[in-house]
C-alpha cells in the first residue's frame, strides 16, 4: 500500500498504533489466547482473527512479527459442558487441571488437547497459523519459576493494586501463587508458607497433608488468572493484545494486568476491546463452557473461509454483529460479491469507498489476491440451479457459461456451502424440489389448461426471444384465457414444484432451461 493511499482500515490504524506507541523494534510480539475448557466457538474466533488481522497489516508494513497463541491448558476445570460425553465420570476431575481431564470424545490423550486439537486442525483454512504455547507444559518445565518467585517477592505490590479494584480487601496471609495437590490433583489448597527463595508449602484442605515444593522443579504451581496474565505480557515482551469487553470492562483483568506488568518489569501491550459476537436468532453471550456453541467448523459448512474472513475484517472489533444462519446468509454472499466486484473494477464506486472495499477484500483472502474474480453468480440463483439439479454441484456448473479452473475450484467451494444452507438451514418456503412424472397431477379447469398450454409455446421459443417480449408473453398466458396473473403464477408453482410460491417466475423457468420445463408442463 503506497504512502499516499494510507488505509483507514481499523487493522492497519491499530498496526500504525503499535509502531508508534512501542517504537521501532527488530520484531513485533501480537497475542492471543484461551482456556481450552469446551469447545471453542465463533466469538473466541473474534479475537484471534482480529489479531490475525492486525499481524497481517503489521508484516505489510515490513514489519517482523511474532504471532503467538497461548493455550491456557493448565487452567481448573470448573464445569461439565453439556455436550460431554460421561458427564458423571468427567464431574469427577472437577477442581483438577483440564489437562488431567480424560477426553471422552476420543479425540486427544486428554480434554483440553482434544478442544486445542480441533481448532489448531481449522485455523489454517482460514489463513490463521499462529505459534502455540502450552501453559500447563511452561509451568510444569519451569519456565515460569522465576515470575512466580517475583511475585511472591513483591506480594505486598501486588496485593495493593488487586486492592484498588475489590470492594473487600485481600486479607494479609493472601499469597498470588495458587497449587494443584499432589495428593489429590485439585486446586484444593491453601499456602501456608514461603521460605523467601524456592520452596513453598502448603495444605490440602480435603486430606489434610502438607508439602513442601521447590518452584524450579515441581509441577504443581502456577500464578491465578489475573497475575498470571501480565507476567506472561513480560515474559514474551507483547506488543499487542485484544481482550474482551468482559476483561475491558472498567476494574476488570485488562485494568489490573495494565498495572501488574511493571511489577515484572514489563509494559501493557497495546489492545482494544472487541465485542461478543450472538448467533441469529439467539441472544446473549457465547460460552464455551455451556457446551451449546457454534463454532468455526460449523461457519466454514455456510461460509467459504474468505467470506467468514470478510465478516469479520469488514466489521470493527468494538461492534456487536450477529453469525448468520437464515436468509441474511443470501446478502452476505451478495456483498462479499460485490466488494469484489469493486476490487477488480467491475463495479464502479466512488474513491473512499473502493479504498475501503479494496482494503476488506485483500484482507479477506486466505493466501494472497486472486489474479481474477470468481465467477460472479447471484447466490440465490445458484441456489436454485442446485435446487434443480438435486444438489449435483457438477451438473449445475455444468449448465453455467465458460470459466477458468481456478472460477470452477472457487465456485466448486461455494456450491458446497450453498448445499449445505439449503439442506440444513434455508427456511421451507426457500426450497423446493421440480415435479417428476410420480408424483401426482394438478386438477385444472378449462380455462387454466388453455393457459398452461399457451405457457408451454412461449417456453418453446424463449431462448430465441428477447427478454422483454418473453415477459409480455408470459403475462399474455394468463390475461389472454381470462385468469388473473398471480393466480395463474402460484398454479404454474403448484405444477411445477408443488407449492404456492417459489423463485421470481421468468428467471426461475429460464434456470429450468426448456426441456426440463417442457417435461413437466407436457403432462398436462
Amino acid at each position: 500500500m503506497s504512502e499516499k493511499n494510507v488505509s483507514t482500515h481499523w487493522a492497519d490504524i491499530y498496526a500504525d498504533k503499535i509502531i508508534r506507541e512501542k517504537g521501532e523494534k527488530e520484531r513485533y510480539t501480537c497475542a492471543s489466547g484461551i482456556t481450552p475448557s469446551g469447545t471453542v466457538h465463533i466469538g473466541n474466533f473474534r479475537e484471534i482473527i482480529s489479531v490475525e488481522l492486525v499481524v497481517r497489516a503489521l508484516r505489510e508494513k515490513g514489519k517482523n512479527v511474532r504471532f503467538i497463541y497461548s493455550w491456557d491448558d493448565y487452567d481448573v476445570f470448573r464445569k461439565v459442558p453439556k455436550n460431554m460425553r460421561d458427564p458423571e465420570m468427567l464431574a469427577t476431575y472437577l477442581r483438577k487441571p483440564i489437562t488431567l481431564v480424560p477426553d471422552t470424545l476420543g479425540r486427544a490423550e486428554n480434554y483440553a488437547r482434544g478442544n486445542e486439537l480441533d481448532v489448531e486442525r481449522i485455523l489454517p483454512t482460514v489463513g490463521v497459523e499462529p505459534e502455540y504455547i502450552y501453559q500447563a507444559e511452561r509451568y510444569r518445565a519451569g519456565e515460569y519459576a522465576e515470575g512466580m518467585r517475583l511475585a511472591l517477592e513483591k506480594r505486598d505490590e501486588i496485593r495493593a493494586i488487586l486492592n484498588e479494584f475489590r470492594t473487600e480487601p485481600l486479607e494479609k496471609n493472601w499469597w498470588p501463587i495458587s497449587v494443584f495437590s499432589n495428593f489429590t490433583d485439585k486446586d484444593t489448597t491453601t499456602v501456608l508458607d514461603w521460605d523467601g527463595a524456592w520452596n513453598i508449602t502448603y495444605r490440602d484442605d480435603e486430606t489434610g497433608q502438607t508439602e513442601t515444593v521447590d518452584l524450579r522443579t515441581t509441577s504443581c504451581a502456577k500464578l491465578p488468572w489475573r497475575i498470571d496474565w501480565p507476567m506472561r505480557w513480560a515474559h514474551e515482551q507483547v506488543d499487542f493484545e485484544p481482550a474482551g469487553k468482559d476483561h475491558h470492562s472498567e476494574g476488570g483483568s485488562f485494568d489490573t494486568s495494565r498495572k501488574m506488568v511493571r511489577v515484572f518489569g514489563g509494559e501493557a501491550p497495546v489492545s482494544f476491546q472487541y465485542d461478543f459476537i450472538s448467533i441469529k436468532g439467539r441472544g446473549g453471550k457465547i460460552s464455551s463452557s455451556s457446551g451449546e456453541v457454534v463454532s468455526l467448523y460449523d461457519v466454514l459448512e455456510v461460509y467459504t473461509p474468505e467470506v467468514t474472513r470478510y465478516m469479520f475484517a469488514g466489521t470493527r472489533p468494538n461492534t456487536e454483529f450477529a453469525i448468520s444462519f437464515d436468509l441474511d446468509v443470501l446478502k452476505i454472499y451478495e456483498d462479499y460479491d460485490t466488494c469484489e466486484r469493486i476490487y477488480f473494477g467491475l463495479q464502479e464506486v466512488n474513491e473512499k469507498r473502493k479504498a475501503k472495499e479494496k482494503r476488506i477484500y485483500e484482507l479477506s483472502q486466505v493466501h494472497g489476491i486472486p489474479s481474477e474474480p470468481s465467477y460472479q453468480i447471484p447466490f440465490r440463483h445458484l441456489c436454485n440451479l442446485l435446487q434443480l439439479h438435486e444438489g449435483d454441484i457438477e451438473r449445475a456448473i455444468s449448465t453455467l457459461d465458460e470459466m477458468t479452473d481456478s472460477q470452477r475450484d472457487r465456485l466448486r467451494e461455494r456450491c458446497k456451502c450453498a448445499w449445505n444452507w439449503i439442506t440444513t438451514f434455508a427456511p421451507e418456503d426457500f426450497k423446493y424440489r421440480l415435479s417428476n412424472e410420480n408424483d401426482p397431477l394438478v386438477e385444472l379447469t378449462d380455462q387454466e389448461l388453455a393457459a398452461v398450454h399457451a405457457l408451454r409455446e412461449v417456453v418453446k421459443v424463449m431462448d430465441q426471444i428477447e427478454n422483454k417480449e418473453y415477459t409480455t408473453r408470459l403475462y399474455d398466458s394468463a390475461k389472454d384465457n381470462g385468469l388473473d396473473t398471480g393466480a395463474f403464477f402460484k398454479l404454474i408453482y403448484r405444477i411445477m414444484i408443488g407449492k404456492d410460491q417459489g423463485p421470481k417466475l421468468g428467471p426461475f423457468l429460464q434456470t429450468c432451461g426448456k426441456e426440463k420445463v417442457l417435461s413437466i408442463l407436457e403432462r398436462y
